[in-house]
C-alpha cells in the first residue's frame, strides 16, 4: 500500500471511527459517556479509543483481524469497538446469553485472534478457549486472572499505557466490515451478519434524522451494547450528533425513572414491559422527555394511550433487524394511535417492498414476504455464500417476515413466516392473535401464540400468557372474550398460564423454545 492510497482513504473514507473523531472536534467538552461515576467527554472518549487502537496495533492486529468483545455494559465496551473501527479491526460482540457450545462455534467461525473481556466473565469464556486454539490473546477489562495460561494475558488499561493519543492512520475501505453480529440460533447454528462501515455509517445518520436527534440529547442505554438494536440504533447515532450517553447496567425502574429526573434525559429506549414497570411509579417527573422509543414488540394500544398521556412525550416504534443494521421501518409519533399494531414507513435508506415467492412485487393491501434495498443491508452471511444467495434472490434482500402496506403507505407486520400457524387448512398469523389477548383482557402482562402438534389441526393455536401481577385469569373466561376479537378458526385450542417465558438478550420471546417445551400437549 502506497503512502499516497492511505493518504487519498483517509480523505474520503467511511469508518465508523470517525464519527467519534468528527464529534469531538467540533464538541471535545461536551459530555460524551456518563457510566457511574465516570464521566467523559467527547475529548476524552476520543483519547482513549485512540490510545486503545495503538495498544492493538503494538499488539500486532493489523485491518481484517477479528477481535471478540464480552462484556456488560461499559465504558470500555464503546472504546473497544470504536478503536477496532479506526484500526480496521472485526468487533465481534459476544451476547452473554450463550453457553459453551454457541460461544465456543462463534469463536471458532469468526476467526477470533484475541479477546476483550470482563472479568465477572472469564468463567464463562474459560470452558469455550479450550476448543478454539486460534484465540492467543485475552484482554481483561478490571482485576482478573484467565485460567488459560497458555495464551498471552493483557489488562485492558495496560492498552493504552504509554501509547499516543493521535489519531491512528491506517487505511480501511468502505465496504470493510466493522462487525460480525450473530443471529440466534434458535434451530440451527447461528449466523454470522456480516455489517459494513458503510452500512453502520449511514445506518447511524439515518436514525438520527428519522428521530431528530441532536447534540442537545441526553439518551439511555440500557439495554444490550452486544446487540445491535442498542448499539447501532442508540449509541452510534448519539455519537454522531454528539449526544449525551448513559450507561445502565440492566433495566431497575426505580433507578432508570431517577436517572432522568436527576440527569434530565431526552429520549429513551426500553422495551414494551419496561414502559409497564415505568408506568406503575406514580408522581415521578419525566417531563425531560421528548422520545421514547420501544422495540422488539408492538404495544397494546390502552397501554400505549396511557402511557403517552403519562409522559407527555412522543413515543415511536424501531422494527427492523440484525442484516438492516438493524433499522429499516420507523413507526413515527404521529401515526402511534391513528394507525396502532402497524411498524411504520421506510427509514432513510430503506426502501421496502413486499414480493410473492415469484419474486413480483404486490400492490398495496396484498400480503406477502418484507424485503428491502439498502445500503444498510449485510455485506452477507459469513462463510455461508448458499444463505447469501437466498436472502439477495430476484435482487432484494428477503427479511423473513410476512407483511403488508396499507393503502396510506404504511407498512404492517404480519408474523415471521416460521411463526405462522398452519391450522385445518388455514393460515393464522400468531401476532395477530397476541394483540387480540391483549386487548380482550387488560389483565394480560405477556403473550406468545404458538402452533402446536395436533392429529386433527396440523397444528393448533396455542396462547401461553402471563398474568399481570396481582391478576387472577381464567382460561375459560379469556377464551370467550377473543371470540369478540378474532374469527373461529383463529382463537387458540388452549391458553396456558405461565409465570416466565424464554427470551432472548433484547426481551424477544424465543417461540421455537416453547414450541419444543409444549410439543406434547395435544398427544397425551
Amino acid at each position: 500500500m502506497s503512502e499516497l492510497h492511505l493518504q487519498r482513504n483517509l480523505i474520503s473514507r467511511v469508518n465508523v471511527g470517525d464519527l467519534l473523531t468528527r464529534s469531538a472536534a467540533r464538541a471535545p467538552q461536551r459530555p460524551a459517556v456518563i457510566d457511574g461515576a465516570r464521566r467523559f467527554t467527547y475529548r476524552d472518549l476520543n483519547d482513549q479509543v485512540n490510545r486503545t487502537a495503538h495498544g492493538l496495533s503494538a499488539l500486532g492486529y493489523r485491518r481484517g483481524d477479528a477481535l471478540g468483545l464480552m462484556s456488560t455494559n461499559n465504558a470500555e465496551f464503546l472504546v473497544t469497538y470504536f478503536a477496532c473501527a479506526k484500526l480496521g479491526l472485526i468487533c465481534v460482540p459476544i451476547n452473554l446469553f450463550w453457553r459453551n457450545k454457541e460461544l465456543a462455534y462463534v469463536l471458532d467461525h469468526a476467526a477470533i485472534r484475541g479477546m476483550v473481556v470482563e472479568a465477572s466473565l472469564l468463567d464463562q469464556l474459560d470452558p469455550a478457549l479450550a476448543d478454539v486454539p486460534g484465540v492467543r490473546d485475552i484482554i481483561v477489562i478490571g482485576a482478573g486472572t484467565p485460567a488459560a495460561a497458555d495464551r498471552r494475558i493483557v489488562p485492558f488499561d495496560g492498552l493504552q499505557e504509554a501509547m499516543s493519543s493521535d489519531e491512528p492512520e491506517v487505511q480501511v475501505e468502505d465496504r470493510d466490515p466493522i462487525s460480525y453480529l450473530y443471529t440466534s440460533g434458535t434451530t440451527s447454528a447461528p449466523k454470522g451478519v456480516v455489517s459494513s462501515h458503510l452500512a453502520v455509517y449511514l445506518e447511524s445518520l439515518g436514525v438520527a434524522l428519522d428521530t431528530r436527534m441532536t447534540a442537545e440529547d441526553r439518551v439511555t442505554a440500557l439495554m444490550p451494547l452486544f446487540h445491535t438494536a442498542q448499539l447501532n440504533v442508540i449509541v452510534t447515532p448519539a455519537i454522531a450528533v454528539g449526544a449525551a450517553i448513559f450507561i445502565q447496567r440492566g433495566f431497575d425502574a426505580l433507578r432508570l425513572l431517577d436517572l432522568i429526573e436527576t440527569e434530565r434525559l431526552t429520549l429513551a429506549f426500553a422495551l414494551p414491559m419496561m414502559y409497564r414497570a415505568l408506568l406503575e411509579q406514580e408522581g415521578r417527573d419525566v417531563s425531560s422527555l421528548r422520545l421514547a422509543i420501544y422495540a422488539m414488540a408492538p404495544m397494546p394500544t390502552h397501554e400505549l394511550r396511557r402511557a403517552i398521556e403519562t409522559f407527555g412525550c412522543d413515543f415511536a416504534l424501531m422494527f427492523g433487524q440484525t442484516e438492516m443494521n438493524p433499522l429499516s421501518t420507523y413507526f413515527r409519533p404521529e401515526h402511534q394511535l391513528s394507525h396502532p399494531g402497524a411498524v411504520g414507513t421506510p427509514s432513510v435508506n430503506v426502501e421496502v417492498a413486499i414480493m410473492n415467492e415469484a419474486g413480483e412485487r404486490l400492490p398495496l393491501g396484498q400480503s406477502g414476504e418484507i424485503v428491502y434495498r439498502s445500503p444498510q443491508v449485510l455485506s452477507g452471511y459469513l462463510h455461508n455464500p448458499q444463505a447469501t444467495d437466498a436472502a439477495f434472490a430476484h435482487g432484494w434482500f428477503h427479511s423473513g417476515d410476512a407483511g403488508h402496506f396499507d393503502a396510506d403507505g404504511i407498512l404492517w407486520f404480519e408474523d415471521r413466516f416460521k411463526d405462522v400457524i398452519k391450522s385445518g387448512g388455514e393460515n393464522v398469523a400468531s401476532i395477530e392473535v397476541e394483540k387480540a389477548l391483549y386487548a380482550a383482557d387488560p389483565g394480560v402482562q405477556e403473550a406468545a401464540v404458538i402452533g402446536l402438534p395436533h392429529d386433527h389441526w396440523g397444528e393448533a393455536v396455542t396462547a401461553i400468557v402471563i398474568p399481570k401481577p396481582g391478576q387472577t385469569l381464567d382460561e375459560t373466561a379469556l377464551l370467550a372474550k377473543l371470540r369478540d376479537h378474532l374469527s373461529p378458526y383463529k382463537c387458540p385450542k388452549r391458553i396456558l398460564f405461565a409465570e416466565a417465558m424464554p427470551k432472548t438478550a433484547t426481551g424477544k420471546i424465543q417461540k421455537a423454545k416453547l414450541r419444543t417445551e409444549f410439543a406434547g400437549l395435544y398427544r397425551r
